[in-house]
């Protein structure tokens, strides 16, 4: 049995305001986990808070980089350490997050430790960067570019560390089919992906069990799930800031998770984006809840 340890990382440093003068909600994440009772149903200890800076773009102006980025980069180090210091004791962490900018924790964490790979399982793959577009901004949509060294220094290279992950230890899950621009750049850089449909027409078990069997080579020492919760269909999970239509569906989630999850080289698992301030009745949030409980302890 394995000693889950959830860590709450509540940072919405890396996403747009989702209206003037407000903050994005995603950093209510953990709690609206918690109230599900996340901690107690996984058989959990509680690895408390990791508390992040406060969110103030200030005079930040389109051009200017990635805004938030002194604060990212003393979040990402905070996180890192807790995460690692988890790793290191054999726990498996469960990071509750916050936006998708925390997965840079993860990934300085394992960079100090070895080479890890990522398997992102995300309805997009977050990278972001100025060689495919004409600005950045959001980490919470760079976050796989900067962890392959992409973009800011004061980001792509802290503790003199980067490239967190080398661009053949990642692999994609659940990218929506429609993103065709954004698959053909990663395939060539020899990152693997598999669309939702690719999902559907070779099954998400079988594909989520040859992903288990390729990140277990000897180069690697292990790998980090991310699961961003926009890869669920809107018509089960609208609360989150971008709702692209053709999904999976929790069943199909949760087979594609378990055998990455069931892994022993696999290290650690970080949830993000689900927003609860657009979820006021707290379905979508009950209902990740239960995905997650499902992929880590099958019944």
């Amino acid at each position: 049995m394995r000693n889950f340890v959830v860590l709450d990382a509540p940072s919405n440093l890396g996403l747009r305001p989702p209206a003037p003068g407000t903050v994005p909600g995603c950093y209510k994440l953990a709690g609206a986990l918690r109230e599900q009772r996340i901690v107690r149903r996984l058989g959990a200890a509680d690895g408390g808070v990791v508390v992040p800076p406060r969110y103030d773009r200030g005079d930040w102006q389109e051009g200017d980089g990635v805004f938030n980025a002194a604060a990212l980069a003393a979040y990402t180090r905070k996180l890192a350490d807790r995460i690692e210091r988890h790793v290191r004791a054999g726990d498996f962490p469960v990071v509750l997050g916050g936006d998708c900018s925390i997965q840079l924790g993860a990934s300085l964490a394992l960079r100090r430790l070895g080479r890890y790979g990522l398997a992102a399982v995300d309805a997009s793959a977050d990278f972001r960067h100025l060689g495919n577009s004409e600005s950045v901004g959001a980490a919470g949509g760079e976050e796989v570019a900067l962890a392959t060294g992409r973009g800011q220094e004061d980001l792509t290279n802290l503790e003199g560390l980067g490239p967190y992950l080398r661009d053949e230890d990642v692999r994609f899950f659940g990218i929506r089919d429609l993103f065709t621009d954004d698959r053909a750049e990663l395939v060539a850089l020899k990152m693997s992906v598999a669309t939702v449909g690719e999902l559907r027409e070779q099954g998400p078990e079988a594909l989520g069990d040859a992903a288990a069997e390729a990140f277990d080579i000897p180069r690697l020492d292990g790998f980090w799930v991310h699961l961003d919760a926009d890869v669920l269909d809107p018509t089960v999970m609208p609360a989150v800031d971008s709702p692209d239509p053709d999904g999976l569906l929790p069943d199909e989630l949760v087979a594609l998770l378990r055998p990455l999850l069931a892994s022993p080289r696999c290290v650690g698992l970080n949830v993000t984006i689900y927003d609860p301030d657009l979820d006021p009745q707290g379905t979508a949030g009950a209902l990740l809840a239960d995905v997650v409980v499902s992929a880590l302890v099958p019944s």
